[in-house]
């Protein structure tokens, strides 16, 4: 056989498989999504560290640390210019207010950041990011961080992430629900690439958007698209992780008392962390908004981000003064890890990182809330770590370890998310050295910060969702009864031997469409409707041949006791417009007729209770 004939039947068969098998083509295309989303994920973060290199190193001269995994950029650093970083956040601001005021101005009450963006998308937008929305919040990103705002890169290619399902779904022609599952598919792919934990980003992707549920029909698609994103990625720059730092493992049970503390620090940090921010964004510059504008209001905190930046320097292992809160901070979380800050440079960093990226993201400049949030969560964990080891060494014998699990547990707090961060730091370290900690300090951070969230957008889970208005309505048509619904009464029941003359006069004389039959020992074996007989009630020859056993098709039944979800599942599966309900005892005693419309009309009227009359956002 040619060549080109086994290319044809391969293609066949691959097509049959895309349209017929539901796994496989989500598979195909998560594997689309993560090839965009990774080529994303790859320019977004060659800008930022290019930018990094060019406005803080060499025109700045500020020496920040970078993390093992990262500073693709070398060379000497430049005359030391501090003054010019708050120039350049403030030159952010000014130009990202006037760019979102122009072009994107339904953005500018998105929420968090981009992460929140894409939450608020998949529950209230239909599954739709804008291209443009996307391009410019990712490119304000890149100044915004590279200028030195206190402010991380997984938020924006979240967003970024999410905007390539979302462009394509609608390239694609795909439902409002398969767009949702490619939003999220996106977003797993540039998270789990730029942080580089496949299967991490995946997860959290997926369960981000609930407080307390996750969205399993993303699951195939988001892990696809992440594992194809993140080998794009580390086909750039290389399979290291982010940190360059020692393997870790839990050995003594006496160290889960000071995870536990670790977990009270992390949920207590984590509630000044969130409600700062909260206070900031909305009780200083949502009024300096309203007075000045949006564009003076973001160059205000351009210019307070930048200030503070240089007003709040930390001093380096080798007596460099450099910017302790700038930008997204790993290389400072490296240190921390491998023991270079101490106890009280962590504290001072923590209040530090957390007014600088309030400023920054509460002022509305473009960047992501991840990253500051493993920040400090990585320094209060490292807090909690080194004074277990000043005071009880021979427990506590790596507080470098307290920092990953810090990062986990205070994100699993603040955005609710306790899956994906865990594995990420499991990602992050190689291994499972640190899983029962991570486990323990996650649960209860999780518990304890249940009242709050950094995310504004986070529903509490899918049936609280519009985005799972039909689950809700599945969830209340279980609740109603056919008892409530079907026409109880004398129902028309044909014999099998019933002959077509004698099924035509009967048709002629009732107003009913739809006839169960039965057999000669009056057991219910089918049903007759009138549309299927039509054709044949003008063949006079036809009128004493055919009998009603050739007509009929299969039967189908309901009882009073059953819910309006189970008679709706019959009705989609027959396409009858009537079906019978029997006795409770007895499923050839037919006790009246149930209506297809009386459940589409049950069915829609739930749906319009729970929208509130709203619809969705039109492709």
């Amino acid at each position: 056989m040619p060549p080109l004939t086994h290319l044809i039947d391969y293609w066949r068969d691959f097509v049959k498989s895309y349209t017929t098998v539901a796994s496989f083509r989500w598979l195909v295309i998560g594997v689309l999504v993560g090839c965009m989303s990774g080529l994303v994920a790859v320019g977004f973060f060659y800008l930022v560290e290019f930018g990094k290199f060019v406005l803080q190193h060499n025109l700045a001269g500020i020496v920040s640390p970078e993390p093992a995994g990262e500073g693709i950029f070398e060379g000497p650093a430049g005359p030391f210019r501090p003054w010019l970083i708050p120039v350049f956040t403030t030159g952010t601001g000014l130009l990202t207010g006037w760019l979102v005021n122009r072009y994107i101005p339904e953005t500018i009450n998105g929420g968090t950041d981009g992460t929140d963006a894409t939450i608020n998308a998949f529950h209230n937008q239909g599954g739709i990011i804008k291209a443009r929305v996307a391009i410019i919040k990712g490119l304000c990103s890149v100044l915004t961080i590279a200028s030195g705002g206190s402010a991380g890169r997984e938020g924006p290619i979240t967003q970024m992430g999410a905007g390539v399902g979302s462009w394509l779904a609608k390239k694609l022609q795909f439902s409002a629900k398969e767009r949702r599952l490619l939003l999220l598919s996106g977003a797993a792919g540039g998270l789990g690439a730029i942080f580089r934990a496949p299967l991490g980003g995946a997860l959290t992707a997926v369960e981000v958007i609930y407080r307390e549920d996750f969205e399993a029909e993303a699951l195939l698609p988001s892990v696809m698209s992440s594992v194809v994103s993140y080998s794009i990625f580390t086909f750039f720059f290389g399979t290291d992780p982010i940190f360059g730092i020692p393997r870790f493992s839990f050995r003594d049970p006496r160290e889960l008392i000071f995870y536990a503390i670790l977990a009270f620090v992390c949920a207590a940090v984590g509630w000044m962390y969130v409600r700062t921010f909260y206070y900031i964004k909305y009780h200083i510059f949502f009024p300096l908004r309203e007075k000045i504008g949006l564009m003076w209001a973001m160059g205000l905190g351009g210019l307070a981000m930048g200030v503070l930046g240089i007003a709040y320097p930390y001093t380096a292992t080798d007596g460099l003064v450099t910017g302790g809160i700038l930008s997204g901070g790993y290389g400072w979380l490296e240190l921390a890890i491998l023991g270079q800050i101490p106890a009280l440079g962590m504290c001072y960093i923590i209040v530090g990182k957390t007014l600088a990226t309030s400023v920054t993201i509460g002022s509305g400049m473009s960047g992501g809330m991840f990253a500051p949030a493993l920040f400090v969560g990585g320094m209060s964990g490292g807090l909690v770590g080194n004074l277990g080891h000043k005071f009880f060494p021979d427990i506590v014998t790596q507080p470098g370890a307290y920092i990953l699990v810090g990062m986990a547990a205070f994100f699993a707090g603040v955005a609710n998310a306790p899956i994906g961060p865990l594995i990420m730091v499991t990602e992050l370290t190689q291994g499972y050295g640190l899983l029962a900690p991570l486990m323990l300090a996650s649960a209860l951070c999780l518990v304890l910060s249940r009242n709050f969230s950094l995310y504004e957008h986070q529903a509490e889970n899918k049936f609280d969702s519009p985005a799972h208005t039909e689950d809700a309505t599945i969830n209340i048509l279980e609740q109603m009864h056919v008892t409530d619904f079907y026409k109880p009464g004398d129902v028309i029941v044909l014999e099998e031997s019933t002959t077509l003359k004698a099924l035509t006069d009967i048709i002629a004389n009732t107003d009913q469409l739809y006839f169960p039959v039965r057999r000669e020992d009056g057991w219910y074996s089918g049903m007759i409707s009138i549309h299927n007989v039509r054709n044949w009630m003008f063949e006079e020859g036809l009128h004493d041949l055919v009998v009603v056993r050739d007509l009929m098709s299969r039967p189908v039944y309901v009882r009073p006791d059953y819910d309006l979800y189970q008679a709706l599942l019959r009705f989609v599966n027959t396409d009858y417009g009537q079906i019978p309900v029997v006795s409770q005892t007895d499923t050839s005693d037919i006790i009246g007729l149930i209506n297809r419309d009386d459940v589409f009309q049950a069915y829609a009227e739930a749906i319009a209770e729970l929208k509130g009359g709203g619809e969705e956002l039109p492709d």
